[in-house]
């Protein structure tokens, strides 16, 4: 699976190879403590040129090797580039942008197929075809997880090829979560899981970050989820929450149902609040009635950030 991880490797194996003076100067003092015998500079030159190498085909980014390898001669040569600094980064930038696309596309295709065939495997639970299941792990008992809520829980998410990017343990133990804070497909697929129950959820990208956040492009998205709490009460976003602030699981802006971002929403309310507080003092100085402006004034305002279920 590319990821933009392994795409920024790639390109900021050109900042390795650009160091600066103070680099060039450190690395030039470490060469002289080492002796001939401690470095093989033929392996050495090879190994680095291996590195590079793997990292391209891994990013996504289609250069042509032989011309890669005569711009490094000619680089060191000290011969000019064939392309202003300007060109360059505009070419840099379309290439990743033409490599993220692709890469996009390739981890549909492979989302697409595997909740295909998954389905039609024993003890799997499609809750939403083509987009969302389960399977149950472990069964529990007590108190079941309800929308709205915010349960305490154990989890591990990974990719398809098996790859973790987060987990609990991670975190320092389980996790309190809004289910209001998270993203769609995770929220509905643990509502009625009982505490103790293990389930394995397979989100869809459309049910999870799509093409937004720092996670690959359109990722299908596994996780395994223990239930520790339920809670039943709605969850209060404040600043105590067990949420970990860097959690994988924690829903942006742009993977938010309601067209706007909740963000935008604060600001757009701040500054409508912000027109009429305007308007306030626009007739106080055309003279307008002290009591209206008065009372204007003493209304009370709504706070969106104590609201319950506000998500931040």
């Amino acid at each position: 699976m590319f990821s933009r991880k392994s795409l920024y490797a790639a390109v900021s194996v050109g900042a390795l190879l650009a160091c600066g003076p103070i680099a060039a100067e450190v690395a030039v003092q470490k060469a002289d403590e080492a002796t001939k015998s401690d470095v093989d500079i033929v392996k050495l030159s090879q190994a680095f040129g291996n590195f590079i190498g793997k990292n391209l085909k891994t990013s996504g980014l289609n250069f042509d090797i032989d011309s890669l390898v005569l711009g490094i001669k000619e680089g060191a040569a000290g011969k000019p580039s064939p392309l202003s600094e300007q060109e360059y980064e505009r070419g840099m930038l379309s290439l990743q942008e033409r490599a993220l696309k692709k890469i996009a596309e390739d981890n549909l295709q492979a989302a697409d197929k595997f909740l295909k065939e998954n389905a039609s495997k024993p003890n799997v639970v499609v809750v939403e075809p083509g987009k969302l299941q389960y399977e149950v792990i472990k069964q529990g008992s007590g108190s079941a997880v309800q929308e709205h809520t915010a349960p305490t829980i154990n989890y591990k998410g990974q990719y398809i090829d098996g790859t973790v990017f987060g987990s609990s343990e991670e975190a320092g133990g389980p996790i309190t979560l809004p289910l209001d804070q998270t993203i769609p497909g995770f929220a509905k697929a643990i509502v009625g899981m009982k505490e103790g129950e293990k389930r394995k959820l397979f989100v869809h990208p459309d049910l999870g970050y799509g093409t937004s956040g720092q996670l690959p492009p359109n990722s299908l998205l596994i996780f395994e989820v223990e239930v520790v709490k339920a809670t039943d009460q709605d969850a209060d976003d404040d600043d105590d929450s067990d949420t970990p602030k860097k959690s994988p699981l924690a829903q942006n802006d742009a993977t938010k149902p309601n067209g706007k971002s909740d963000s935008d929403k604060k600001a757009s309310s701040s500054d409508d609040d912000s027109d009429e507080d305007d308007d306030d003092y626009d007739d106080d100085d055309d003279n307008n009635d002290d009591e209206d402006a008065e009372d204007t004034k003493s209304k009370p305002t709504t706070n969106t950030t104590t609201t319950p279920n506000t998500k931040k």
